[in-house]
């Protein structure tokens, strides 16, 4: 068997570690007898599995008591629904950063159910096809908005919030979809954390929601049954079947992440990554970042080389020598290599490797 390296942005590489665990497991669980894939959610084996999953992701985390832990489905693209029916109660007001692609969804959305009226850009980085994040006038914040949203870390166009922005007493509302788990963060500073789960945790399928318990119960009359925080707060995520299977593959995720050191540990492996990756392209004469200091993403690194055809040869190319995936999203052209957790260092070294040879070869 001969394993490529997989610069998807999601659904992404996982640890082979786990891929290994799970197909040791995928027959029988434990003494179980089953496969995880069939068991019920309702029996005791399986609760002992999500109440694991849960207890490990708070330990990583360091999620404090009064937050919840919901696994939902339906995808981040859920929550862009779920969040304003459930927070936009008491002024029916709230605050948008569009950082790209997923940010912009997040806003539309609120302003389809609750009026663009009542949702305020506070700032824009479309002017640059989203290549920075933008500066934040907090004279333009609404001190009575029922909360902030942001997506920290914007996939598609390769840039992260360096420091979060200070919201005051509004709650900040963050997508990490695909920052997630990558290192350390203070979950006491937002109202509510979501992330889709097929870049850093698992298996598309399982959606994390990470809320504190104030915000759940408000949801705005006429909210269907399923899409209330309350509801699946208040039945352990068990209200209808949960996505079973992409849970355990997160508790495997997070067995994996304490045997490499916590999230501290991570964040170092990242950035080293991150930094061969950069460096390379700061020094290269063929191949250009489409994101410069500060704001750049330690997990999606997007480039070009200012000639579509070349860029299409090198994606060809980097196929054929086991490296997939890498061809930008068609905003932003070119090439991104998504270098989540379980991408080793080694995957890097041999991508940059490859990328000499061919600016040496095309140049």
């Amino acid at each position: 068997m001969s394993r490529v390296y997989n610069f998807s942005a999601g659904p992404a590489t996982l640890p082979e570690e786990v891929l290994k665990r799970a197909a040791d497991e995928l027959l029988e669980y434990g003494d179980s007898g089953q496969s995880v894939m069939e068991m019920s959610h309702r029996s005791k084996e399986y609760q002992a599995i999500i109440d694991d999953c849960e207890a490990r992701l708070r330990k990583v985390m360091s999620i404090p008591d009064n937050y919840k832990v919901l696994f939902l489905q339906g995808g981040a693209s859920s929550q862009f629904a779920m969040i304003p029916l459930n927070l936009m109660n008491k002024t029916g007001k709230a605050d948008f950063v569009i950082t790209g692609q997923w940010a912009n969804k997040a806003y539309s959305e609120a302003a389809k159910l609750c009026g663009a009226e009542n949702c305020n850009i506070v700032a824009s980085s479309k002017d640059k096809t989203f290549s920075y994040i933008p500066e934040l006038d907090k004279s333009k914040f609404n001190p009575t908005a029922d909360y902030f949203h942001i997506c920290q870390n914007n996939t598609i166009y390769g840039t992260r919030f360096a420091e979060l922005p200070d919201t005051g007493n509004v709650p900040l509302v963050a997508d990490l979809s695909s920052c997630i788990l990558s290192e350390p963060v203070d979950v006491s500073k937002y109202g509510m954390i979501y992330a889709g789960a097929q870049k850093n945790m698992g298996p598309a399928g399982l959606t994390v929601v990470i809320i504190r318990e104030d915000l759940i119960g408000n949801a705005k009359e006429g909210t269907p049954t399923m899409f209330d925080y309350k509801t699946h707060a208040d039945n352990g995520s068990m209200y209808n079947t949960p996505p079973t299977y992409g849970i355990y593959i997160l508790k495997l995720v997070l067995e994996w992440i304490e045997k490499m050191g916590g999230l501290t540990a991570m964040k170092e492996h990242n950035e080293k990554k991150a930094a061969i990756l950069y460096s390379f392209l700061d020094s290269s004469k063929l191949f250009k970042p489409t994101v410069q200091g500060k704001d750049r993403s330690l997990m999606n690194v997007p480039f070009v080389t200012g000639d579509a055809d070349l860029d299409a040869k090198f994606v060809a190319e980097a196929k054929k020598n086991g490296f997939i995936n890498i061809k930008g999203h068609r905003s932003v052209g070119g090439m991104r290599a998504s270098i989540y957790n379980a991408m080793p260092i080694e995957g890097v070294e041999k991508l940059v490797a490859f990328m000499k040879k061919f600016e040496a070869e095309n140049a």
